[in-house]
């Protein structure tokens, strides 16, 4: 038995633990105060809810820790869940997308460990914390790319660079329907993404023989793959789900970070500058910009994106399984990364 534990903000940590879980040899069993999302392919705990006292104490120990709220009883209410579950499945090992607090709790019980890593400054004590402890830690990024294994060096060793992990990974492109015109995919994620609507219409008006769509709040399709897979320049924040499925398609893209703790998708779309993957600004551009930026994302192209893909999904769960069979007193091999 294996376990998943899932944040619950935003959808990119979901997105990874279905992909993930679906090529996993072993049961496993998903925990998180997200609803069981579709098609989860084991049990699903439901946890209860750590944020929603009136007030709050001390939630980071004093800069140890992330979220660990001094008397509240919806953070002890949550653990003793875990306490319960790890003491009836005894799991071989516990997958952690992310939590600090969650990570040294499993642990401290004795389960092994593997953390999905994050971009960004991490080096604060909290994050340093579960790297140090975990078994294994997993990024969902290629080896090597600039900037994004800024506070993982002194766990190298024990990091596994598996590539981007997308639901869409294998699948075949739908056939081109007829046209007039290029196409233009604007993709709004759900952990905050926001772009407004009348940015998007002055876009559109100043670049004649685009088509603009967007995917997003208000405009959700449960399956993106055919507009992806259309569009001629995709336009999108820098989260790592997000680009997993832009990479996956091989599309040209215009990456605009959003703001985030810890810089994640600024550092996410340094990365890919540096790397010319991608357009990259800093911030939604005026209008008599977008015609030039086309053309560049054009001329960079999308064939860059196999760098970033790798079957990501299969080589994070072989990493999990190798951990999980590893035994009490077996010897780990090096998780070298691919």
């Amino acid at each position: 038995m294996i376990g998943y534990y899932v944040h619950h903000i935003g959808h990119g940590h979901l997105r990874h633990a279905q992909c993930i879980a679906e090529a996993l040899d072993d049961d496993v069993t998903g925990l998180s105060s997200l609803a069981r999302p579709h098609g989860w392919p084991g049990d699903w705990i439901l946890l209860d809810r750590d944020d929603g006292a009136a007030s709050v104490a001390d939630p980071t120990a004093y800069g140890q820790l992330h979220w660990a709220p001094r008397g509240d009883r919806g953070l002890a209410a949550r653990m003793a869940q875990l306490a319960r579950w790890i003491g009836n499945a005894r799991p071989l090992a516990l997958v952690v997308d992310v939590s600090v607090e969650v990570t040294v709790f499993a642990r401290l019980m004795g389960v092994s460990t593997v953390v999905m890593a994050l971009p960004g400054r991490r080096d604060d004590p909290a994050h340093q914390l579960a790297y140090s402890i975990a078994d294994a830690v997993i990024a969902p990024w290629p080896a090597g790319t600039p900037g994004m294994d800024r506070d993982l060096h002194p766990w190298l060793a024990r990091t596994a660079h598996v590539g981007a992990i997308s639901r869409h990974e294998g699948r075949s492109r739908p056939p081109d329907a007829p046209r007039a015109g290029r196409r233009v995919l604007v993709l709004q994620g759900r952990g905050g993404t926001e772009t407004a609507s009348d940015l998007l219409r002055r876009a559109a008006a100043a670049t004649p023989g685009w088509q603009w769509r967007r995917l997003g709040p208000g405009a959700w399709r449960d399956d993106p793959w055919p507009q992806l897979c259309q569009a001629d320049v995709v336009v999108t924040h820098a989260g790592l789900g997000a680009l997993a499925d832009v990479a996956v398609a091989g599309i040209p893209a215009i990456v605009i970070p959003q703001p985030r703790p810890h810089r994640e998708q600024d550092a996410t779309a340094e990365a890919l500058g540096i790397s010319r993957l991608a357009v990259t600004l800093a911030a939604w551009p005026p209008e008599h910009e977008w015609p030039a930026l086309l053309h560049a994302a054009l001329g960079i192209g999308g064939d860059g994106w196999a760098r970033w893909r790798g079957g990501g999904a299969r080589q994070a769960a072989a990493v999990i399984e190798r951990v999980a069979g590893r035994g009490a007193n077996a010897e780990m091999p090096p998780c070298a990364s691919s």
